[in-house]
């Protein structure tokens, strides 16, 4: 006979006269055992006070509040790394090979630097990141996107592309907000384990929302501009319960921000950033309307024409057989070499004399795999209406009042911002969803435009009508063959073969992991179904939401983007007979804005059932 003895920490008793929950024995033993019940008690009281009021506020302002002090952190270390960069390059004398070695080298190894160790970590940390986190936020999982890894990876790689200076002249507004997006995915799950509850992808959903918020809020301490940014930039659609999230998180980080810069003796008290003091009285002329109007159309245009060259450069760079390459295989060496042209244009002595950007010179600058920021620079260079039209967005004249602290230009600025957005939305993407694009990121297109005919097309003319179903009377001989055959990740559940009447769906792990468990007696001749297997325990979900074959492609485009949805049944009289999912919707788009050639073959979208 074997003597087992159970671990000392496993045995649990009951205090003396108390009718509490039990306790392991070393507690009973333990000093003071009334004293640290004390303080037990006393933690869990005062849990219970501060949540009263909602945990959420507690860590919406923890997310503010860190997100403040790693970007002020990240500024006043980039900040002494630029000073270092002039004080060499004042003291180095007036040799010329020797100031432009220390002109071209320091951003040559900031950038090598950066790519590399960015790159070394993670491959999704290069880039402004704002494109993989709206596609995140319209509902696809994005692997190591969250990670904290990549967290770490971003703050290095963002700090040694924000110290090059004005060499490249990259910012931080997408990585930041990258980052942002990250911690407070990492603060959803510490709130989930604080509180106790299980993983809900609502709350989830709710903190990253907050954390997009707070990303462009802390970076110009402009909480309005920030959350509207966010919105506009990054949600197809809005739910108002998202919205007190984002103001408090935000200006909780936008408040902490300016307070640190008070704390340094930088300013003498909270103001904007670039503050302005333009006239009041009369700040413009009336026919200096049209003026502004023009000034809004020529950063449409511009905008449009900065869009598809920026798309089309990265393409070419994607398809190129040697910038593909080195793209893949020695990402330092690119950013070292595209850090090596734009230094020596920007070189003072040289052309930079006369210049200290062009156009082309940014487009290239995007290229280069490192964590950086592309809004600041289109802001510098045309403010709120070029980087407005560039980036689809009307919250960038917003942008403009909150940091220089005057509102006096409101009209003519928003009239310009308008007018940008109308030319660069009827004519390109914007800037983040050409990336999507280009990098082949989950996305759902736009349906643009009244005259593509896309409002008499259904679900009935795009769906996938060949689904894989599993009938309740199937017998379980069958049910293994299609399992073992098909690698879909969930089957439709019918009653019957003949009638097709939608009961729900069935995991195919579950199923799976229900069919080895079951025992082999019906295997050994008795004929058994998969309705004894379902009421085995085999566990299946209900379809609470369907479309119908009438359904219009509007319609299910907006249910889509709304709800954040994957895959959907379609039924008819409660038979299923099709589904839908992001690959027909996005056919269907793209069918109907570039049609085929002939004529018979664009009607083949409206005449297929």
């Amino acid at each position: 006979m074997v003597l087992t003895q159970e671990p000392m920490e496993e045995l649990v008793g009951l205090c003396e006269g108390s009718v509490g929950k039990p306790v392991t024995l070393p507690e009973l033993w333990g000093p003071c055992p009334h004293v640290r019940q004390g303080i037990r008690g006393g933690l869990e009281w005062l849990k219970q006070r501060l949540f009263r009021v909602g945990e959420d506020w507690y860590f919406l302002a923890a997310l503010g509040v860190l997100m403040a002090l790693i970007s002020y952190a990240m500024n006043f270390a980039t900040g002494c790394v630029v000073q270092v960069h002039n004080w060499l390059y004042r003291e180095i004398g007036d040799s010329h090979l020797l100031r432009y070695l220390s002109w071209t080298v320091y951003p040559v190894a900031l950038l090598s630097f950066s790519s590399g160790f960015s790159q070394s970590i993670t491959a999704s940390s290069g880039g402004s990141g704002i494109p993989e986190v709206k596609t995140m936020l319209s509902g696809v999982i994005l692997e190591d996107y969250l990670d904290i890894k990549n967290f770490g990876a971003k703050v290095v790689g963002l700090c040694c592309t924000l110290a090059t200076g004005s060499t490249i002249f990259l910012g931080k507004v997408g990585p930041f907000t990258h980052m942002s997006v990250m911690m407070a995915a990492y603060l959803g799950r510490v709130r989930t384990k604080t509180i106790g509850e299980s993983e809900n992808k609502t709350k989830e959903m709710e903190m990253l929302v907050a954390g997009a918020a707070v990303g462009v809020a802390t970076v110009f301490a402009a909480p309005f501009s920030g959350v509207l940014f966010s919105i506009e930039v990054m949600s197809s659609h809005f739910s108002v319960w998202n919205y007190w999230r984002g103001f408090f998180a935000a200006t909780c980080g936008a408040f902490t921000f300016r307070l640190l810069a008070v704390f340094n003796s930088e300013q003498e008290t909270i103001t904007s950033i670039y503050k302005t003091s333009f006239r009041v009285d009369v700040p413009f002329d009336l026919p200096e309307i049209f003026f502004f109007v023009v000034l809004g159309a020529v950063c449409g245009i511009l905008s449009s024409a900065y869009n598809f060259c920026q798309r089309t450069f990265l393409g070419f760079l994607k398809t190129n057989r040697f910038t593909s390459q080195l793209l893949a295989t020695s990402k330092p060496l690119y950013a070292a070499l595209a850090a090596l042209i734009l230094a020596s244009i920007t070189y003072p002595p040289g052309v930079g004399r006369f210049m200290a950007s062009r156009f082309w010179m940014l487009i290239l600058a995007t290229t280069i795999p490192i964590p950086a920021g592309y809004f600041m620079p289109l802001f510098v260079y045309g403010a709120a209406a070029f980087s407005g039209a560039v980036t689809h967005s009307i919250s960038t004249a917003l942008l403009a009042f909150e940091i220089t602290g005057q509102i006096v230009h409101a009209l003519p600025v928003l009239m310009a911002v308008l007018v940008a957005n109308a030319i660069s939305q009827s004519c390109q993407p914007s800037f983040y969803d050409g990336t999507i694009i280009v990098k082949k990121l989950p996305y759902l297109p736009w349906i643009r435009g009244r005259n593509i005919g896309s409002y008499p097309v259904t679900v009935g003319h795009f769906m996938n009508t060949s689904i894989t179903t599993l009938a309740k009377d199937m017998p379980l001989e069958e049910v293994l063959k299609v399992v073992t055959s098909t690698d879909v990740t969930r089957y439709v559940l019918v009653e019957s073969a003949e009638f097709q009447i939608l009961v729900g769906t069935v995991e195919r792990t579950q199923l799976m992991q229900t069919l080895q468990a079951e025992p082999a007696s019906w295997a050994l001749g008795q004929q058994c179904c998969l309705q004894d297997l379902l009421a085995g325990g085999c566990a299946t979900q209900p379809v609470t939401l369907q479309l119908s074959p009438e359904t219009s492609l509007h319609q299910t485009h907006n249910l889509f983007e709304l709800l954040n949805l994957q895959w959907l049944l379609v039924t008819s009289r409660g038979r299923a007979v099709g589904s839908v999912s992001w690959v027909e919707l996005k056919k269907a788009i793209s069918t109907l804005t570039n049609p085929p050639a002939t004529k018979e073959a664009s009607l083949g979208l409206q005449n297929k059932v």
